[in-house]
């Protein structure tokens, strides 16, 4: 099992921290920055499949998740998804300091590749490689109804209609109990986790969904480190992803701005949660072999 600790963020607020960390003769370091309505400790497979690789691994759980907010899943004081993409800084800053010859890689999944994507903004120089998993490129009319929903709710109220007009009509699409996985089992340990599938506050979409009209504008966008090796890895059957069409997008506009290394992977028959599908072997082995790459190691 994982270390737990909490930090002191930038605005005082008490942030809950897993790390990985058993690796005799460490590679380098791979900081997970989960998604929407889970947390960091679903992670755990994934990490310690990554200590065995020579990656030591932390992650975070977010403002309004797992237990950083245990007592109020889906909220949180203050401005949410630009707040906890400081909260990655910070990290980053942490382990880069605790080991500063570890090349660092960052992992975000669904809600933390959206703010993976806009710490790439700012902070890529702290990187070594970016994976983006689950993800988009979310640009949509449906992004600036969503905000407009989100800010004519009660703030602490559940967003209960974006939930409706989001997740459950994943679900009825899909005809499955639930679009994070297609494997039953797997599905079934999501619904009954505490910490996971409850619905997010009015005040979490708005600072989403606000954050989310940041990523594309073309001024950002010049932001990027084009030589920054790049993977974005999906299940092919994802609806966030547009069922692989949002994805192959935000490949494309990566490559349009001139990114020079990056690569695209779509898992067959995988819903939103590679790793916890189907194919999680073979996605788990992708993103390992990038991790080796981007610390210059040899493939195994």
């Amino acid at each position: 099992m994982p270390r737990e600790y909490d930090f002191k963020a930038f605005d005082g607020k008490s942030v809950h921290v897993y790390v990985w960390d058993e690796v005799s003769k460490p590679l380098g370091m791979v900081q997970i920055c989960h998604g929407m309505a889970e947390h960091a400790l679903r992670y755990d497979r994934f990490a310690r499949y990554l200590n065995e690789n020579g990656f030591i691994v932390f992650a975070d759980d977010h403002r309004g998740h797992g237990k950083t907010d245990a007592e109020h899943l889906g909220y949180s004081d203050g401005d949410m998804f630009f707040d906890t993409l400081n909260d990655e800084v910070t990290l980053s800053d942490k382990y880069r300091q605790l080991y500063p010859r570890l090349p660092l890689v960052l992992l975000g999944h669904s809600y933390g590749s959206f703010v993976t994507q806009a710490y790439l903004m700012r902070y890529a120089d702290r990187l070594s490689g970016v994976v983006l998993m689950g993800s988009a490129k979310m640009d949509s009319p449906a992004v600036a109804i969503g905000h407009l929903m989100a800010k004519s709710g009660k703030p602490k109220e559940a967003a209960e209609k974006i939930k409706r007009l989001t997740f459950d009509k994943y679900n009825k699409k899909l005809n499955c109990k639930c679009f994070v996985s297609s494997i039953d089992e797997e599905a079934e340990r999501y619904l009954n986790d505490p910490y996971c599938n409850f619905v997010c506050s009015n005040a979490f979409y708005e600072s989403f969904f606000r954050g989310l009209k940041t990523l594309y504008k073309k001024r950002n966008l010049k932001k990027l480190r084009v030589d920054l090796p790049m993977l974005i890895v999906s299940g092919a059957s994802d609806p966030v992803g547009g069922y692989g069409r949002s994805v192959k997008r935000l490949y494309s506009m990566y490559r349009r701005r001139g990114v020079k290394k990056i690569g695209l992977k779509l898992f067959d028959g995988c819903l939103h949660e590679p790793l916890n599908d189907t194919a999680r072997e073979q996605c788990g082995e992708a993103i390992k072999n990038f991790c080796l790459e981007a610390a210059n190691k040899p493939v195994v």
